[in-house]
């Protein structure tokens, strides 16, 4: 049932998410195109059949059966082209359907004022630039909304990016790190915080980053090893490398102990703050659970805060499995058996002038990581399997629409708000920028191109794309969890 819940929210945050970013990429065609005098005849939100609507004007503002998603109709786009491209609103729909799912029409040859041909080039260059700006304004009102109304934030805040643990034998012991290091350059990046961290890694994977960290107020270099990614992840997680971050100040608080587990046998109470493990400081729950991964069944001394009374308590981990029916899942290891308490939040909504500055730094961050990524992947530096195509998204969409707090839900759908907008610049015909290429060539050639090869263009655009989408698809499929059992 468990798995069942999993999917089904997975599907519908899918659907809500992707289907206001198609929505809100055609709207930004539709606007610029009745600006600029085109005609639209249909403005529809879902595909298929019309299941309600209202005509004002020239244009058919309809609620199709489908809900994924929408497009905009607009008289004679492709005129100029008369392309006879098998399939080809089935194609826009599958290239654009997680940035743009449009179905275009073809002209009829006649001059038409209201037609999309008949409009200058710098008109239609507009009009195809309009749908993704509007991804890119929606992810940043989003996070204006997100930074100035709500701001989740810890109540206390590790500012350094600071080393909290080490695993033995891990790469990042290889390559000599230890705890209380503090990571002042990564991957060229002056001063990272943990998510640029984590973000350049996942850039490197199986590659070596030249590393700085502060050790005692003396910069030391060090070559870090990025392990590949593991089997049936989207990302890689930064403490695959070996290194525990130090996210929280204080010790790990104790909120629940269950019953015949270890904890409860060695005394451990809610409420109590565990301080030290075998003399090591702690913060974070997750520090706790990789150390006792890393030595299995070891006997745990445990300092614990109680009341303001400092206690040494003595508890020896056991195999642990959460199952779902007879499978057993990533959540099995070696465990103590309590419930942390979870980082403590508070919100602090920021003025309307700071929430610009941060939601313009998130956004102006995730492009130019975007670019990093595309860029990487034509240097065959990045793998084409790391991307994530619709299960992979909702996947994402449905791990965010479950989590705590309201920052996993903003800030994932703005990130894929700009992915769409960028995807859709790329210079690739059926996508905007293809159509913004060709409207440039032909204007430095100041004639249109043949019509001849435009066909031949947008046929092969077509073969290449479906390809390239079925990989994705079947790329995302194989990280599913039924693919990837993980053994005790």
């Amino acid at each position: 049932m468990q798995d069942l819940h999993t999917v089904v929210v997975a599907i519908i945050a899918f659907i809500i998410l992707i289907g206001v970013m198609v929505v809100v990429h055609e709207f930004g065609h539709f606007a610029v195109a009745k600006l600029c005098g085109v005609r639209v005849e249909s403005f529809s939100v879902g595909f298929g059949p019309r299941l309600f609507g209202i005509k004002y004007g020239d244009t058919d503002y309809k609620v199709c059966l489908l809900p994924l998603g929408g497009y905009v109709k607009m008289t004679g786009e492709l005129a100029e082209q008369n392309l006879q491209v098998p399939g080809k609103p089935v194609m826009q729909q599958m290239a654009e359907g997680i940035g743009k799912a449009a179905s275009r029409t073809e002209g009829q040859g006649a001059v038409d004022p209201g037609s999309f041909s008949e409009h200058p080039r710098w008109q239609r260059v507009l009009i195809s630039l309009a749908g993704p700006a509007a991804n890119f304004v929606l992810a940043f009102v989003l996070m204006v909304f997100y930074y100035h109304w709500i701001n989740e934030v810890p109540q206390f805040v590790v500012h350094s990016t600071t080393v909290e643990w080490v695993v033995p034998s891990s790469d990042a012991a290889r390559a000599g790190f230890q705890a209380g290091d503090v990571i002042k350059r990564f991957d060229g990046v002056e001063n990272p915080d943990w998510v640029q961290v984590g973000n350049h890694a996942q850039l490197n994977l199986n590659q070596t980053v030249v590393v700085t960290v502060n050790r005692d107020g003396k910069e030391t270099q060090l070559w870090l090893h990025v392990p590949p990614m593991p089997r049936g992840e989207d990302e890689i997680d930064f403490s695959d490398v070996g290194i525990l971050p130090q996210i929280m100040p204080g010790p790990i608080g104790v909120h629940d102990v269950q019953a015949g587990t270890p904890a409860q046998k060695a005394g451990l109470q809610a409420g109590d703050q565990i301080e030290t493990v075998d003399g090591h400081s702690f913060h974070y729950v997750a520090t706790l659970l990789a150390y006792m991964q890393a030595y299995p069944g070891k006997a745990l001394a445990l300092g614990i805060l109680r009341h303001g009374q400092h206690i040494t308590l003595n508890a020896a981990p056991e195999m642990m499995y959460s199952t779902r029916g007879k499978g057993q899942t990533a959540d099995s290891g070696w465990k103590l058996g309590f419930e942390a308490e979870g980082t403590p939040m508070r919100n602090d909504p920021q003025s309307m002038r700071k929430s610009i500055a941060q939601a313009s730094d998130y956004c102006t961050g995730n492009s130019t990581l975007i670019v990093e990524v595309l860029g990487r992947l034509f240097t065959r530096q990045v793998a084409v399997s790391q991307l994530s195509g619709p299960v992979g998204i909702a996947r994402m969409a449905g791990q965010a629409a479950e989590m705590n707090g309201w920052f996993p839900k903003f800030g994932l759908a703005a990130a894929i708000s700009i992915n769409l907008g960028i995807l859709n610049l790329l210079p690739f015909p059926i996508l905007d920028g293809g159509m913004i290429l060709l409207l440039l060539i032909e204007s430095v050639l100041r004639h249109d191109i043949s019509i001849n090869v435009k066909e031949r263009i947008y046929q092969a655009a077509f073969v290449v794309l479906v390809v390239f989408f079925a990989f994705i698809i079947f790329n995302d499929v194989t990280k599913l969890p039924l693919f990837n059992h993980v053994r005790p």
